[in-house]
C-alpha cells in the first residue's frame, strides 16, 4: 500500500527518503503539522509548486449565497467554507542568488520525518548549487500544542565547501486573494473533473486588510473575512543566530510582509534563522484587539524560549501517548501506520477547544472544513477514552448549536433541534437535501456521542447542566417527525414509524423506516427520557432549572418511552436479514464484483438516480447500527445481516472499512477484519481514496482506534457496563493500549490466551470479559484465560451467495450491473428509436 523506499518504516516517524514533486499533494497532507486549532500543510519552506498552500483555522470561514438551480422552501440558503490563512511558512534560501527549487535543484541528500514523539516536522539535505557549493540545510517546523495561537520554525544554513553569499527571505503572504507566483494557480484548481468532496473557490477577494505594519524583526498583517465578519491577525517574530556578518531588510504591504537576511558566509559556519508565528482569530473583535492578542502571545513566547518551548512539546506529547497509544507487537509496518492515524487525532481536536473537528482536520481544504456526524460516531469514543477532556469540549460544541438548531427544526415543521448535516458556524450548509438535511440521525448520534461520554466519565455535571439540553431537544424532534400506525389484524398493535429520511449509506436516500435512524432514534428517545428521571431523583435543584429553561412537561420522558418502544424495526422473515429500510429489498442487485475498478467511486461515475435504484451501498450502514447498538440483536442476527450486507458494500466512503473491520471481527470473518482493518490504517498513508491531498481522513483514523480496541479488542460499554469479547489476529502476537473508565486508567494487554487488565490510580473498576464479572483494583492487575479469539469464518462474503434467494413476494434477487452507453439514442420523427449509439456495453462485461 506504501513506497517502503521512499517512506520506510520507523515506529514512532513518518520518513521520507525522496521527493516526488507529483505526488506533493499527498505528501502535503502526511507530512501537516496541526493542533486542533492551527493547522499548516507540509508545503516546503521554499514555497514553491504547491499542491495548495494551506495554513487553515478551525472555524475561520467565509459565507456565500447557494444558488439552487430550482429553490424551494427550506432549502439551505448560505453555505460556508473554510479559508486560507496567510502564508507564513515560506523561509526561501538563496545561495549566490541562486534559489533553492526543487524542481531543478540537484540535491545529493534527502530526509523529510514527522516526528509523533515531539511534534516537529523535519527535513535535511545537501545542495549542490551550479557553482558546485555543497549547502547544508535543515529545516524544522511546529505547531504549539501548549501555545495553541503559536508556530514556529526553524532553518539552518551551512555552506559546507566554500564562503558565499546566503540570502534567507521569511515571507507572510495572503495567498487566498492571490496566486502562487511561482508556477500560477495551485494544481488542485486547474485539475479536471467533477468531485464533490472538495471545496468551493471564490471568484472575489475574500480578506479586506486592515491593520499592517513592522517593527525592527516583527511583521503584522491582519484582515476582514468580506461576508462573515471574521477578523484575523499574523504576528511573525524573526530571530537570527551566525558568527557570520549579516544585514536585513524588510518590506510590508497589505498583502505581503517579508523579512530578508543576507549573510556574508564563511565555509562550515552556520546560519539560522528562527520565526515564531502567532495567529488569532475572532468572529468579530476589531482588528487592532486581534493584534494585540498575536503580539502578546509572541512576547510569552520569547520570554519561555523557542529550545524550552519544543521541550514543553515533547513532554506534552509524551503524556498523549501515555494515554492514547495502542501497541501492536511484531507488526512495525501496521504500528507506524497506527500511531500516524492516532497523531492525527490529536492534531485534530487536542486545542479545538470549543469548536467542532472538521473532516479534514486542519490538514486541507476538503469538505470545505465542515464537521459532519463524524466526530461524534467515528473520533469522539477515542477521546472519551483516553483524554475525555477533548470529548466534552467537542460536545460543547454542540450544545452552542442549539439555537440554530432550533430554529431549523422549526423551519422543517419538527419540534426540538436539528442539527446541521454539515456546517461550520451552526446553520444548516448542505446544498443538497437528499443526502443532507434528511439524514436526521445526525441527533441521534450526537445524543448517542454525549451518552458515550458520560458513561466513560460519570460525568453527570456537564450531563446535567448542558447535555441534557441536546438530549431533550434532540428526542423531541423524534416525537414530531415520526408518525403513530395502528394494525388491523385480530390483535391491535401500535407502532412508531419514521418517513423521508436517508441513512448513513448516502447511495440510498429519503427513505421509509431507515432500520439504522429507526434504532438510534429509539436509544435517543430512551436516553432523554433516562436522564430527565435521573435528574429529577438525584439533582432536584438542577432538574427544576432545566424544567423552566426547556419549558419541559412531565409527561414527555413518557411520551419518548412510548415511542422508542413502539420504534418500528425492519426484519424480512423470508432472508432472515434486517432491510436497511422498508423497501430497500425492491432494489434489484448491483454486482460490484464484475463492476471496473475505473468506474469507483461510483458516486463520480453514476447520476445518483442510477444508483438510487439498486441495492447499493456507499458505506455500512445496518452494519454499523449492528456495532452501535449490538445489545439490541442478537449473534445469528449479526451473522446473516453482515454477510447480506458485505457484498453489497463498495467502501466508496472511508467511514465504511473500520466498521466492517469490528463486526467482521465479531461475527467471526477474523481474516476479513483485519484485511478493512489494514485498508483504513492506510488510508492515506496509501492514498487509497485518491483523494488524501484534500486532507487526512480524520473519522477514519478515529476509527482505526475503535477498529483495534473495540474490534480486535472487544470493547464494549452497552448499559454504562465496560465488557471485553476479545478477537486478536491470528498473525498477531499482542495487542496492549490504554483507557480511562470513570477517572482510573486501565491498561489492557491481550494476547492469545489471555487478557490482561491493570488498574493506575483511581476507583475500582468492574468489568466483564465473555458474561464473567471481575473487578480491578488500583495498583492490581488481573489476568483472564482465553480458550480462543471468538469464532473462525474463512473467506469473505460474496454475491453469488445472494443467488437463489427470494423476496417476501416470492421473486429472485439478480445481480446486475448498469448499462453505460457512449452515445445518446436518436429518436426518429415517428418515434421509432434510430440509429444505434456508437457503443453500448454493460460495466464489467
Amino acid at each position: 500500500m506504501i513506497d517502503r523506499d521512499r517512506f520506510p518504516v520507523d515506529p514512532w516517524r513518518l520518513v521520507e527518503t525522496r521527493f516526488s514533486p507529483a505526488e506533493s499533494g499527498v505528501t502535503e497532507t502526511l507530512f501537516a503539522v496541526a493542533n486542533g486549532y492551527l493547522g499548516m500543510r507540509g508545503n516546503m519552506p521554499e514555497g514553491r509548486h504547491a499542491h495548495e498552500h494551506g495554513t487553515y483555522i478551525n472555524g475561520f470561514h467565509e459565507t456565500f449565497p447557494i444558488r439552487h438551480a430550482e429553490q424551494a422552501y427550506g432549502f439551505a440558503e448560505v453555505g460556508q467554507t473554510i479559508i486560507n490563512a496567510p502564508d507564513a511558512k515560506i523561509m526561501r534560501v538563496y545561495v549566490d542568488d541562486e534559489p533553492l527549487s526543487f524542481d531543478v535543484a540537484d540535491v545529493r541528500e534527502y530526509e523529510r520525518a514527522l516526528d509523533m514523539r515531539d511534534g516537529v516536522l523535519r527535513r535535511g539535505l545537501v545542495w549542490v548549487t551550479p557553482a558546485g557549493k555543497e549547502v547544508r540545510i535543515d529545516f524544522e517546523r511546529l505547531v504549539s500544542f501548549e501555545e495553541k495561537h503559536l508556530a514556529i520554525m526553524r532553518v539552518e544554513v551551512t555552506v559546507l565547501n566554500a564562503d558565499a553569499p546566503v540570502t534567507i527571505s521569511c515571507q507572510v503572504i495572503n495567498r487566498q486573494d492571490g496566486e502562487d507566483v511561482y508556477g500560477g494557480s495551485p494544481a488542485h484548481t486547474a485539475r479536471a473533473g467533477f468531485d464533490p468532496r472538495k471545496t468551493e473557490r471564490f471568484h472575489e477577494r475574500v480578506l479586506q486588510p486592515q491593520e499592517y505594519w513592522q517593527d525592527d524583526t516583527r511583521s503584522a498583517l491582519s484582515y476582514r473575512v468580506t461576508n462573515s465578519g471574521m477578523t484575523i491577525a499574523v504576528l511573525a517574530e524573526h530571530l537570527i543566530e551566525t558568527e557570520n556578518e549579516y544585514s536585513a531588510r524588510r518590506l510590508i504591504e497589505p498583502d505581503i510582509a517579508k523579512n530578508v537576511f543576507r549573510v556574508q558566509a564563511k565555509a562550515g559556519v552556520p546560519i539560522r534563522v528562527t520565526k515564531l508565528v502567532s495567529y488569532h482569530t475572532s468572529r468579530g473583535v476589531p482588528a487592532r484587539e486581534i493584534v494585540d492578542r498575536c503580539r502578546r502571545t509572541l512576547d510569552r513566547a520569547l520570554m519561555v524560549g523557542v529550545d524550552e518551548l519544543i521541550r514543553q512539546q515533547r513532554a506534552w506529547l509524551d503524556g498523549f501517548w501515555e494515554r492514547s497509544d495502542v501497541r501492536i507487537a511484531g507488526h512495525p509496518a501496521l504500528q507506524q501506520a497506527t500511531r500516524w492515524c492516532l497523531f492525527q487525532l490529536a492534531q485534530a481536536a487536542a486545542r479545538a477547544d470549543g469548536q467542532g473537528v472538521p473532516a479534514k482536520g486542519m490538514t486541507g481544504s476538503g469538505y470545505s472544513g465542515h464537521y459532519f456526524w463524524d466526530t461524534e460516531i467515528y473520533v469522539l469514543p477515542f477521546l472519551a477514552y483516553t483524554t475525555p477532556q477533548w470529548a466534552r469540549n467537542a460536545l460543547r460544541m454542540r450544545y452552542l448549536m442549539l439555537p440554530a438548531g432550533r430554529r431549523r427544526a422549526f423551519q422543517l415543521n419538527e419540534a426540538g433541534a436539528l442539527f446541521p448535516w454539515r456546517t461550520i458556524n451552526g446553520e444548516e450548509a448542505s446544498a443538497y437535501y437528499a443526502a443532507g438535511t434528511a439524514q436526521y440521525h445526525i441527533n441521534a448520534d450526537v445524543s448517542f456521542a454525549l451518552a458515550k461520554y458520560v458513561r466513560a466519565t460519570g460525568d453527570n455535571e456537564f450531563l446535567f447542566r448542558e447535555g441534557v439540553d441536546i438530549a431533550v431537544e434532540t428526542a423531541r424532534l423524534w416525537t414530531t417527525l415520526g408518525f403513530w400506525r395502528t394494525s388491523d389484524g385480530d390483535v391491535e398493535v401500535e407502532t412508531f414509524h419514521i418517513h423521508g429520511v436517508t441513512g448513513p449509506d448516502e447511495y440510498t436516500t429519503v427513505v421509509n423506516d431507515n432500520l439504522f435512524t429507526n434504532v438510534m432514534a429509539r436509544f435517543n428517545l430512551r436516553f432523554a427520557a433516562r436522564t430527565v428521571r435521573l435528574m429529577a431523583d438525584t439533582d432536584p435543584e438542577a432538574y427544576r432549572m432545566m424544567v423552566d429553561r426547556l419549558a419541559l412537561d412531565p409527561e414527555e420522558p413518557d411520551a419518548w418511552d412510548r415511542a422508542a418502544e413502539a420504534m418500528h424495526i425492519p426484519y424480512s422473515a423470508a432472508l432472515g436479514i434486517h432491510p436497511q429500510d422498508e423497501v430497500f429489498l425492491e432494489r434489484e442487485i448491483w454486482d460490484l464484483e464484475h463492476t471496473p475498478p475505473d468506474k469507483r467511486p461510483l458516486l463520480l461515475h453514476f447520476h445518483p438516480l442510477v444508483i438510487y435504484r439498486y441495492q447499493v451501498l456507499k458505506q455500512a450502514d445496518v452494519v454499523l447500527a449492528l456495532f452501535l447498538q449490538g445489545n439490541h440483536f442478537t449473534a445469528e442476527e449479526k451473522l446473516a445481516d453482515f454477510e447480506y450486507y458485505d457484498p453489497l458494500t463498495t467502501g466508496d466512503s472511508t467511514l465504511s472499512a473500520v466498521v466492517q473491520s469490528i463486526l467482521a471481527a465479531e461475527v467471526g470473518y477474523q481474516d476479513l477484519a483485519l484485511h478493512y482493518f489494514e485498508q483504513s490504517a492506510f488510508v492515506d498513508l496509501g492514498d487509497l481514496h485518491h483523494n488524501a491531498a484534500d486532507g487526512v481522513h480524520v473519522a477514519s483514523a478515529g476509527g482505526v482506534w475503535t477498529a483495534l480496541v473495540s474490534g480486535f479488542g472487544g470493547l464494549r460499554d452497552h448499559f454504562g457496563e465496560l465488557s471485553f469479547d476479545p478477537r486478536l489476529p491470528r498473525s498477531w502476537d499482542e495487542l496492549a493500549y490504554s483507557l480511562q473508565w470513570h477517572g482510573t486508567r486501565l491498561h489492557v494487554v491481550l494476547t492469545r490466551d489471555a487478557l490482561r487488565i491493570a488498574a493506575g490510580e483511581g476507583d475500582p473498576v468492574t468489568f466483564t470479559v465473555r458474561g464473567s464479572s471481575y473487578t480491578v483494583s488500583p495498583g492490581d492487575e488481573v489476568v483472564v484465560p482465553l480458550a480462543d479469539q471468538g469464532p473462525v469464518i474463512p473467506g469473505r462474503p460474496t454475491i453469488r451467495q445472494l443467488e437463489d434467494v427470494r423476496r417476501e413476494d416470492g421473486t429472485l434477487l439478480v445481480a446486475s450491473v448498469p448499462t453505460v452507453t457512449a452515445a445518446i439514442p436518436i429518436i426518429t420523427d415517428t418515434g421509432v428509436l434510430g440509429t444505434l449509439p456508437e457503443r453500448e456495453e454493460t460495466v464489467g462485461a
